[in-house]
């Protein structure tokens, strides 16, 4: 049997976590079996085997690719010409958030409360996405309000930790079925906190 290149290999795991996703969306991470996911990927269990060590890998896969995602998100649009303001970033974020990786993140949560690696992703992006927020606060402070760089960093960081608290909010709302119109109190109160 020929061997995979490091693209192939990559690819089918993507093709793994994809169907785990739609998986864990349908049924729930707990109810989700190997063989369901093998089922929704068209693929054997041998190469599901050959790519994950198990269900706990591809629950730890599924779920940093989507915060993963999320984080994205934040970097590619804080990096424009002009820093976002804060409400702006939640507006932007709820738009862009899918019920299913809402979904899915709100059962990581869950699933971070006993599962010690599943924990580990959550809280290192948690840490991560107010880091991003935090930054682009800061730059949004400096370069369109005018505050002065020493205090512009304590003030970003109390901003990001509204903004994951409001991005956190916007998760839970989102995967019990909101649309992203519904959140304009969300980005009222990020702005006000502004």
């Amino acid at each position: 049997m020929p061997k995979l290149t490091d693209a192939r290999k990559e690819l089918r795991r993507e093709q793994i976590v994809g169907a785990a996703r739609r998986c864990f969306v349908r049924t729930g991470l707990e109810r989700t079996s190997v063989a369901d996911i093998t089922a929704e990927s068209g693929l054997s269990a041998g190469s599901i085997y050959a790519h994950f060590g198990g269900k706990a890998e591809i629950i730890q896969a599924v779920v940093q690719e989507v915060l993963d995602r999320r984080a994205a998100t934040v970097i590619a649009y804080a990096a424009g010409p002009r820093p976002p303001s804060p409400a702006e970033v939640i507006a932007h974020l709820a738009g862009a958030l899918e019920t299913d990786e809402a979904t899915v993140a709100l059962q990581a949560w869950g699933e971070a409360t006993t599962d010690p690696a599943i924990r580990d992703i959550v809280t290192a992006t948690i840490a991560r996405m107010r880091d991003l927020f935090r930054v682009s606060c800061e730059a949004w402070l400096i370069q369109v309000k005018g505050v002065a760089p020493a205090e512009a960093g304590p003030r970003a960081t109390r901003l990001a930790g509204h903004l994951l608290g409001a991005y956190q909010a916007l998760l839970l709302r989102r995967a019990f079925g909101d649309r992203p119109e519904d959140h304009d109190a969300i980005v009222e109160l990020v702005d006000a906190l502004s």
